[in-house]
């Protein structure tokens, strides 16, 4: 049986992945996946390097993120077209807008205003409690279809009573559950950096760091047959995965640039336009008369500009003048 991992994250997962996005695609394609979905915590920034690696290497790749919202469970959010990562895109501008640099702030409201065209797998909390069931079948009211429950061998004393919990969970939800690995790194011998990035994250040394680090070395990428050894009695399970991953036909190579219109005066060029704004900007800040040194740098960047091979609009009087000082 083949099958996908769709629960990936890279080290642009801030003190969380362990491994560089071409190590994970390079590995995915030695253990034979059907394909990989990269997904790192609030940001679509690992993908790049995920397409790009995947490209070369002829390894079929999901494009998403890991949502974290405020109020609600964890959502690995994989968008099935260009119009939907467009919508993913503008949630996670949206959250980050919101917060600190850094950091991301949404809500599950704001995620279902974006939620078109997207495939959800919802990651379960250590704890099953009735709040998380609630939860999950809310929102599989909400996204019907769409949504999965993601579902991890844990290689602890009730990791198959788990499975079976779980099972029954999503179906009770109407949520099936999907199996995942929840990777953070390529392979068991990088489980210690791991360990190093979560003391940082959390402030103290790995000696120190306890229970807060993984118990075993197991959020690695597997091979289709251990991942079917490990999730016997529940093939569905791992079946769905390539359903999910036939679903998301998008591709990064969708994406292309369209230069926006230039908003200019009757009779003007973009760079004409951006000069008079320019002087008229640096005339206002140097009511007295513009400084010798800064005419001339600013007749040098707007030199520069103009030799460039796209439109300057862009560019902003502050910016140059910036520049300029």
């Amino acid at each position: 049986m083949t099958y996908a991992e769709l629960a990936v994250t890279t080290n642009f997962s801030f003190l969380q992945g362990a491994s560089h996005a071409e190590e994970l695609v390079l590995t995915a394609k030695r253990l034979g996946l059907a394909a990989i979905g990269v997904a790192d915590v609030n940001t679509l920034a690992g993908v790049v390097r995920a397409h790009v690696a995947a490209k070369k290497h002829g390894v079929r790749l999901l494009v998403g993120a890991r949502l974290v919202p405020l109020d609600g469970p964890e959502l690995i959010c994989y968008p099935t077209d260009r119009a939907a990562y467009g919508r993913l895109s503008e949630l996670l501008s949206l959250g980050k807008l919101r917060a600190d640099k850094g950091a991301c702030e949404i809500r599950l409201e704001d995620i279902a205003a974006h939620a078109e065209g997207q495939i959800f797998i919802a990651m379960p909390p250590p704890d099953l409690s009735s709040r998380f069931e609630a939860e999950l079948t809310g929102l599989a009211e909400r996204w019907a279809g769409r949504i999965y429950l993601g579902a991890r061998f844990t290689y602890q004393g009730q990791n198959r009573e788990r499975l079976a919990r779980l099972a029954q969970l999503g179906a009770r939800a109407n949520a099936p559950m999907i199996a995942v690995n929840d990777v953070l790194y390529h392979a068991p011998e990088r489980r210690p950096l791991q360990d190093v990035l979560t003391a940082i994250k959390s402030g103290c040394t790995v000696a120190e760091a306890g229970h807060r680090l993984a118990a075993n070395a197991e959020r690695h990428l597997k091979a289709p047959t251990e991942m079917a050894r490990l999730f016997a009695g529940f093939e569905p399970a791992l079946r769905r995965t390539l359903t999910i991953m036939e679903r998301c036909t998008f591709n990064l190579d969708e994406l292309s640039y369209d230069y926006p219109d230039e908003p200019v005066p009757d009779g003007a060029t973009p760079q004409s336009h951006l000069e008079a704004l320019t002087w008229q900007g640096a005339n206002w800040r140097y009511p007295e008369g513009v400084p010798a040194k800064v005419k001339a740098a600013l007749e040098k960047e707007l030199t520069l500009i103009a030799g460039l091979d796209y439109a300057p609009y862009f560019l902003t009087v502050h910016d140059i003048v910036a520049w300029a000082r």
